[in-house]
């Protein structure tokens, strides 16, 4: 099963939530605002991904943590408890079960790529 993970309004999201649908991959859409989001999915992504590729740090809601809060930010376990605390700043969609690994992003020749396989 795909799940594809973000929230709703985000354009990339958008894009990717087309995608599949227009090529009729079954998926289901996580919105981690309303829905949340535990530890252990963002521990299952990090097997896969680098902490630094799911902190999303030229996003708006990165700029608007104070400055402190940024520089703590140094491990894994820093960013995994700032993603839990604050869903947007995580790079968004991450897309799950296409595969054994995570994906974050998207375009449309990376979706390709992993779909073909």
């Amino acid at each position: 099963m795909i799940t594809l993970y973000g929230i709703p309004n985000c354009d990339t999201v958008k894009k990717a939530r087309v995608w599949l649908a227009s090529r009729q991959q079954d998926f289901t859409f996580h919105d981690f605002k309303k829905q949340g989001l535990d530890e252990a999915t963002v521990r299952t992504w990090l097997k896969t991904l680098d902490w630094e590729v799911l902190v999303n740090k030229k996003g708006t809601t990165w700029r608007a943590l104070p400055d402190e809060r940024k520089a703590a930010v140094t491990s894994a376990d820093a960013a995994v408890a700032l993603m839990l605390e604050n869903p947007s700043v995580i790079k968004r969609p991450v897309l799950v079960g296409a595969g054994a690994k995570a994906h974050v992003g998207f375009n449309d020749a990376m979706y390709q790529e992993i779909f073909a396989a």
